[in-house]
């Protein structure tokens, strides 16, 4: 009885924490594609016949350019292409989602789904037609190609994916070398061991105790 509840309460320990992976992936991915598409309608409201405007001494450039390309205008020409790939990569995303048991990967993973939403939307959405929209960019770095939000947001993700494959951590929680979970996420037997009795040194955990000598 006993170990049926203590299953039953790593059960739901286990699933509050899925919950509250779903949620962090969720929400970062929420926030990411909000800002793009609030800073690419201010961008095609503010930018637009306008001379590049220079901040910071120079360090950051806003101008509108209007990509055919992936991201940092890589691939032009290719947009329906892409578009296909992007439709793919937020399908794969939404099926890794689903067994979600790493903070670092939710953050991850929704950087790289809020990013990739972005861009998909503008291909979808904006001129001149469907899946061949162009991406809105208006952010340059000095000798960097122009880029927007999405695509910041994307190579963030690469980025701590490339950490997490490095360090073995995979999305589900466990860890590659051998396929174990994190200490956060074993089973708690602190308790078990607490009401199990004694061994006597030497005698198995199954077997009785000697009888005394007659």
């Amino acid at each position: 009885m006993q170990t049926e509840g203590r299953a039953s309460l790593n059960d739901a320990n286990a699933d509050r924490r899925r919950r509250r992976q779903l949620g962090l992936f969720a929400a970062v991915a929420f926030v990411v594609l909000a800002v793009d598409i609030v800073t690419k309608i201010i961008a095609m409201s503010q930018l637009a016949d306008r001379e590049p405007i220079r901040l910071a001494g120079g360090l950051l450039t806003l101008l509108l350019v209007r990509n055919s390309g992936a991201a940092f205008g890589l691939a032009e020409g290719y947009t329906i292409i892409l578009s296909l790939v992007a439709l793919a990569v937020v399908v794969v995303v939404l099926r890794l989602s689903r067994t979600l048991r790493s903070t670092p990967w939710a953050i991850a993973l929704g950087l790289l789904l809020g990013g990739a939403f972005g861009n998909l939307s503008d291909r979808i959405f904006r001129e001149p037609g469907f899946l061949r929209g162009h991406v809105v960019d208006f952010l340059a770095l000095p000798n960097w190609p122009v880029f927007n939000v999405a695509d910041a947001s994307i190579c963030a993700a690469a980025a701590l994916i490339i950490v997490l494959a490095m360090r073995g951590r995979r999305w589900d929680g466990t860890i590659e070398e051998s396929g174990r979970r994190p200490d956060s996420d074993k089973p708690d037997t602190s308790a078990r061991q607490a009401h199990e009795p004694p061994q006597t040194p030497g005698v198995a955990a199954d077997e009785p105790a000697l009888r005394k000598a007659e």
